[in-house]
């Protein structure tokens, strides 16, 4: 098996050392990198491996189209792309021929099996539908005024005023990923994993599904598959790994569903909220289907919003006017419902709508062309190319949102209403801020994303101030997986608000 793999990279060898001086240049260039025959641009995806998410952006931003062909080694062309009118035509106008292809499809079998972030065509659209009921009206405030606002006052408020009193420093990142973890189990299981308890337990749990996505995520910034899938074959390094967590995972998630059978049997009567039950209540009891389902659910909710969260308390301490008017929205509402004061927070919810302009939870998303297609932009695109569309490179166009595109203002998504003279919030359009999809599978978790976070910023702000540890000026390397993080956390001091 590994004879030709050896052969190959000796005949690759000289090349790479010929070229490798060049790929240098490549890093923080003004013009899209080159690519060079048999190799493609394998020498600037590798000298960037580290910081793939802004290479592609530049590659991007610096091609007159907004879109850009990168040359995988034999060959192989993906095409990634930050032009609006082809957003909205692979997302919308012609949806049907941009699906979830064989490449994604494979890279997150393992962990997402057939659920709703990796199938297609009917199969997504039964399985959207029947998660759809979980956001209705009733749910939503449920889930804010009971699931999130519990975990707030329980959990997350006492772990902040300990550190608080006793002056610590605390990953900011890690709190808030365990409780979206907890948020999310509730509401996916029924389940309380309770990972944030002022220990920080390793929850079994929680830590293969941590495992299980990070290694997911490597799989894609793998030059080649070939790579991951041998790994696989002889169960070594990370596939191993990644083999352990998914079974640990789907091991847990079926003991759960037998033991929600149990007691759905014996409470027939009552209603639950969680999905599971609703799964179950509705006839869908077959382990496999059931446990895909709720996998995609918690990778949804767990990961995006932490992330966000993660980079708007950042900005927010960066720009000391955005918090002061964040504090006296949340003080004005505080009288409100918990769900009143939550929707009711319009300068809050352009704050994080900025937030996730310049630092989107998923910077980056693909599709695969199931028939040969032309772009609006004039691109011909080849039966079976993957194509990628870029919120990240989006947000960072000067074309999109202006010369001071990296200043962060809420104000560009307000707009005053020329009725009652209030403030009100100015969505802007899907496809120029794709960072909950559009189209078709535009995100069907958005408002509950939303609410989520602004109870947590109205709970965390009304109380306290978030003070960065390494605040030397500089900006967190922004890494990404499936989903985007800071680069070693986020360790923060709590100061008490006066």
């Amino acid at each position: 098996m590994f004879q030709p793999l050896l052969l190959l990279f000796s005949l690759l060898l000289p090349l790479l050392f010929f070229f490798k001086h060049k790929s240098k240049s490549n890093t923080n260039t003004k013009t899209p990198p080159k690519p060079y025959p048999l190799i493609g641009h394998y020498l600037s995806i590798y000298t960037n491996r580290h910081r793939l998410v802004q290479w592609t952006s530049d590659a991007v931003l610096n091609s007159p189209t907004s879109t850009f062909l990168i040359h995988r080694p034999f060959g192989e062309t993906r095409l990634i792309t930050g032009n609006p009118t082809v957003v909205q035509h692979i997302l919308k106008t012609k949806f049907i021929n941009y699906q979830k292809g064989d490449i994604f499809r494979a890279t997150l079998f393992d962990l997402l099996g057939h659920g709703i972030f990796n199938v297609n065509g009917n199969e997504w659209k039964f399985q959207r539908q029947l998660s759809s009921h979980e956001f209705n009206t009733k749910s939503l405030r449920h889930f804010v005024e009971n699931v999130v606002d519990n975990e707030l006052n329980e959990r997350l408020i006492p772990i902040l005023t300990t550190a608080a009193i006793n002056n610590t420093i605390i990953d900011l990142q890690d709190i808030l990923q365990r409780f979206a973890f907890d948020n999310i189990c509730k509401i996916a299981f029924g389940y309380d994993p309770s990972y944030l308890t002022p220990s920080l337990p390793q929850e079994k749990f929680a830590s293969a599904f941590e495992d299980a996505v990070k290694i997911s995520g490597e799989r894609f910034r793998t030059i080649t598959p070939l790579v991951w899938k041998i790994k696989r074959v002889l169960n070594m390094g990370s596939e191993k790994r990644l083999k352990e967590a998914v079974l640990e995972i789907r091991q847990f998630a079926t003991k759960v569903l037998k033991e929600k059978k149990k007691e759905l049997e014996n409470k027939s009567l009552i209603q639950s909220v969680d999905l599971l039950s609703r799964f179950i209540s509705s006839g869908h009891s077959d382990e496999k289907f059931v446990t895909d389902m709720v996998i995609s659910f918690i990778l949804a909710g767990r990961d995006t919003t932490s992330a966000a969260l993660t980079w708007f308390f950042w900005l927010v301490f960066k720009n000391p006017k955005v918090e002061s008017l964040i504090v006296e929205e949340v003080d004005e509402k505080s009288d409100s419902a918990i769900y009143d004061e939550v929707k009711e927070m319009v300068y809050t919810h352009a704050s994080l709508c900025e937030s996730m302009r310049l630092y989107p939870p998923v910077p980056v998303d693909s599709k695969t062309a199931s028939e040969d297609d032309v772009l609006p932009d004039g691109t011909f695109v080849k039966k079976g190319m993957m194509i990628s569309y870029h919120p990240y490179a989006m947000g960072r166009m000067e074309n999109l949102w202006g010369r001071d595109w990296m200043e962060f203002r809420p104000e560009w998504w307000l707009e005053e209403d020329e009725t009652t003279g209030t403030i009100r919030f100015a969505a802007k359009d899907a496809y120029t801020y794709p960072v909950f999809q559009a189209g078709p599978r535009i995100c069907l978790g958005k408002d509950m994303a939303f609410l989520q976070m602004k109870r947590v910023v109205a709970g965390v702000l009304r109380q306290f101030k978030v003070v960065p540890v390494a605040d030397d000026g500089g900006e967190p390397v922004f890494v990404a997986a499936l989903t985007s993080k800071m680069q070693g956390g986020f360790p923060v001091k709590i100061k008490e608000r006066k």
